[in-house]
């Protein structure tokens, strides 16, 4: 079995910084609470990845380790206190998401809008918004899209099969009509998949074409790892050359940018996808 991919610690000094900033201004990023790997280099390079609208979901994806609990209120300060940290950072990207929303009539597509506007009010950062389904409401998407960020992005996560097992409450064939509604807007439109939950190879390929028919044309592909021993175990880890292989088939079937290894999350190297 090829062995748990390795990382480099985290800069105490860069980290320390940041979550102090963060923490003053009571936010939560994705790269914090993930525990990302890539925390250190994203934060070096000017990116950041700020989660909106609490931190419980109203979902429960058993491979995510975001506490699936009733949700508070949105905060309405929270536009202004995110567009405060990334001019306090200098972020020159930053990217928006958030945990679902089932509970919030527009689940949460105004809050969306409110902090990509409040941080162009701000800064000159671009902005990328990945976002949840929001069950697939057309006006949610409509705001999205009215609000015209850098890039929009909407996480596939697993292949067809496994998708309702491991995102219960979401839909395989719902996120594509996501993805395909983003991209018909015009925006450069991106997703994400994650490998290592017990997929097939040619679920994965069929899942890469599924995504370049929906318009998708910037595309992750990482490794799952366990967060926690509450969450799904690894059912297999990739190598390098399997990572390599599938950016090949990806770029063959068409798309213009991809990500694919072992440490790559959806939100790695945003600004230069």
């Amino acid at each position: 079995m090829h062995l748990k991919p390795k990382v480099k610690a985290p800069s105490p000094q860069l980290l320390g910084d940041t979550q102090e900033v963060l923490q003053r201004n009571s936010l939560h990023t994705v790269c914090i609470s993930s525990r990302c790997p890539n925390i250190s280099e994203c934060f070096f390079r000017g990116t950041a990845t700020f989660m909106i609208l609490g931190d419980r979901c109203t979902r429960n994806c058993k491979f995510c380790s975001i506490p699936h609990a009733q949700p508070k209120p949105p905060d309405v300060s929270e536009a202004e206190r995110i567009a405060q940290a990334v001019r306090e950072l200098a972020l020159r990207y930053v990217v928006i998401t958030s945990v679902d929303r089932d509970d919030l009539e527009d689940f949460g597509a105004s809050q969306f809008v409110r902090v990509t506007e409040a941080i162009r009010e701000r800064t000159n950062a671009r902005i990328e918004l990945l976002t949840p389904d929001f069950k697939g409401d057309s006006a949610a998407l409509a705001a999205i899209i009215a609000a015209k960020p850098h890039k929009l992005a909407h996480n596939i996560e697993t292949v067809r099969r496994l998708h309702r097992f491991i995102k219960p409450g979401s839909s395989y064939d719902r996120s594509l009509e996501v993805l395909r509604t983003y991209a018909n807007s015009g925006i450069v439109t991106k997703s994400s998949l994650i490998v290592g939950l017990g997929e097939s190879s040619e679920e994965i390929i069929k899942t890469l074409h599924d995504l370049f028919d929906a318009g998708v044309r910037q595309l992750t592909i990482g490794q799952y790892l366990q967060p926690s021993q509450e969450q799904l175990p690894v059912q297999k880890y990739y190598t390098p050359e399997e990572f390599a292989k599938l950016e090949a088939v990806a770029k063959e079937i068409g798309f213009e940018a991809v990500a694919s290894g072992a440490l790559v999350r959806s939100s790695y190297y945003a600004e230069r996808l």
